[in-house]
């Protein structure tokens, strides 16, 4: 098809093919959770041979969905003090960046496997009951992970009263070295099982061949 032309000609423009509009795939991020004027939280605390000052870690939660149906708590920050400075830059560096995730919401449950893979150069230490720590960096790890399962974002086993009287009672049957005497546990990997009343039974974690 032609045009004919009855004008002078005194400018002229390229015209561009249009083009479909796309739209936007920008997935929306979800809004940081907000802080309550007042947390409830635990600390813990975590005592290395490679020390003589203890470190005690505190997380805080928010309570998520308050008064309904699911209602539940999730971590929020974490503090991490104690009197030793020599680990005082990653340690700030540490509680900041897990503080972030923690407010990022979501699932945050893989900052426990994250931390317990960490390898100190200089060697581990075995805690109290034989079970081997790789880092200090570890230990906090297993410290969250702890508190996850308290507030039910993990499933595992507490450190329970029931286990503590366990402990007891097996430093009056069978001496205070009880611990360091035991075989290794097939669940933990703790080196903390011991007989007591005829049944073998984890001093670490609690697994029991009797149920």
């Amino acid at each position: 098809m032609s045009i004919k032309i009855e004008k002078k000609i005194t400018a002229y423009e390229v015209a561009k093919p249009q083009e479909d509009k796309q739209e936007d795939n920008v997935t929306a991020i979800a809004p940081l959770l907000e802080r309550d004027e007042i947390l409830e939280g635990n600390t813990y605390k975590i005592k290395t041979p490679a020390s003589e000052h203890a470190m005690y870690i505190t997380i805080n939660d928010v309570v998520v969905n308050k008064g309904k149906p699911d209602e539940h708590r999730r971590p929020f920050e974490i503090f991490i003090n104690s009197k030793n400075m020599e680990h005082f830059m990653w340690i700030v560096a540490l509680t900041r960046v897990i503080s972030a995730i923690f407010r990022k919401g979501g699932d945050v449950t893989f900052l426990v496997e994250e931390l317990k893979a960490v390898f100190d150069p200089r060697g581990g230490y075995f805690k109290k009951g034989g079970k081997y720590m790789p880092s200090l960096v570890a230990d906090i790890g297993e410290v969250i992970q702890q508190h996850l399962i308290s507030i039910g974002m993990m499933h595992g086993q507490l450190q329970t009263a029931e286990l503590e009287a366990k402990r007891q009672e097996a430093e009056i049957k069978l001496g205070t070295d009880a611990m360091a005497k035991g075989q290794l546990c097939d669940k933990c990997g703790a080196m903390a099982v011991v007989r007591l009343d005829n049944c073998d039974c984890c001093l670490e974690c609690g697994d029991s061949k009797c149920g």
